[in-house]
């Protein structure tokens, strides 16, 4: 594991991963958000933490045997080559070995991060934990993909619950993984999973919590905190396919979701029209765009839920947030430095932070997911 730049804390036991990970959360809450008197919780822990995680992503590239896949070493990107992983679900190890054995046989040529040249980049797997469906998606520069009738017929033929094959096309060099290119190859261009008592379709570009135990916890802690009593307005700022929102909408009068990708937002009027959500309204663009000009319009919110992607929020936004005055803010954070950057924002400009509650989403790593419950 001191190769692979993933489960960096497996030297230390479980129990001290969670107080670890608690202390991080306090330690930047203090030192970056000038908030040492913030309650935080102990961090929730998993029953199990193995085999917890819905999607992987395994670049492919070319070793000194041949074709490799595996994790990137930490803070580089060369291949650690491994078989298996314990946090990933069984099925992605058995999916991506299946891909492999297809681009040896069909001699597929594979990327070469220092040329730009080569075909296939990285396999991806999404699965649903509760449904059981498959995804697995192909990245390649360019397409079409060798014999991919072949790969597709080996895949239903050893994957029993495989529900989608997607090629993605992705010809840009760089760290970014998944192209705006799909290509259904076989099934839906979707699988579904549940949090809680919501069927959700996951499209293959969309976001979606990777370990389900955890998520639940957390969304049911974003909702305590919220305090809905059925009268509000709540706005889900990166909403993705509406997880958040959807989840809490039973429990106010509307719900309104933002978010960029196009596709994810499609996602969200679906899982709201299949789960018979009907007092949910979603818009396509980024966040420090839409939340403004909403607010010009006349438009406010109660309650805001908001989920940043890792580089937290921009101050654009907490402007507006700041000058709508929604009663209650909950914040939900994957990384604890930019939350207690925005945090010492919101509370100086008029907003109390109560507690925050750490949720250990991604065992064995250094990663934690913290809930925020904040009002004015």
């Amino acid at each position: 594991y001191k190769r692979c730049g993933g489960c960096s804390l497996q030297h230390m036991t479980y129990t001290e991963t969670l107080r670890f990970k608690k202390n991080v959360v306090i330690d930047n809450l203090t030192r970056i958000g000038g908030l040492p008197n913030i309650f935080v919780h102990d961090t929730v822990g998993m029953e199990a933490p193995y085999r917890y995680r819905n999607k992987a992503q395994y670049p492919v590239g070319i070793g000194k045997t041949g074709i490799i896949s595996g994790f990137y070493a930490q803070r580089t990107h060369e291949i650690i080559n491994t078989d298996k992983c314990e946090i990933q679900h069984p099925m992605s190890d058995i999916a991506r070995s299946i891909v492999l054995e297809h681009l040896e046989q069909n001699n597929v040529p594979v990327y070469d991060e220092a040329t730009g040249k080569g075909l296939i980049r990285h396999i991806v797997t999404r699965i649903g934990f509760y449904t059981g469906q498959i995804m697995v998606i192909i990245v390649a520069t360019s397409c079409p993909v060798p014999e991919s009738d072949k790969l597709v017929q080996k895949l239903k033929d050893n994957i029993q619950n495989l529900k989608s094959v997607i090629l993605n096309i992705n010809p840009e060099r760089g760290n970014v993984v998944l192209g705006n290119k799909n290509i259904t190859l076989y099934g839906k261009d979707y699988i579904e999973d549940r949090i809680g008592d919501l069927i959700f379709e996951i499209p293959p570009l969309s976001f979606y919590q990777a370990n389900p135990v955890q998520t639940e916890i957390l969304y049911k802690k974003a909702l305590e905190y919220a305090q809905l009593n059925g009268s509000q307005t709540v706005w889900d700022i990166y909403c993705g396919i509406g997880t958040i929102g959807l989840f809490t909408a039973k429990h106010c009068r509307s719900v309104l979701g933002v978010e960029l990708i196009p596709e994810a937002i499609e996602a969200a009027k679906r899982n709201a029209a299949r789960n018979n959500i009907n007092n949910a309204e979603f818009y396509t663009g980024k966040a420090e765009k839409v939340i403004p000009e909403l607010y010009r319009k006349g438009m406010k919110a109660d309650v805001i839920f908001v989920d940043p992607p890792r580089k937290g929020c921009d101050e654009s936004l907490l402007r507006t947030l700041v000058n709508m005055e929604p009663s209650r803010i909950v914040y939900i954070s994957c990384n604890p430095s930019p939350l207690a950057r925005d945090l010492k924002y919101l509370s100086t400009n008029g907003y109390i932070v109560h507690e925050a509650q750490p949720v250990d989403m991604f065992p064995w790593s250094y990663h934690v997911e913290v809930v925020c419950k904040l009002s004015r």
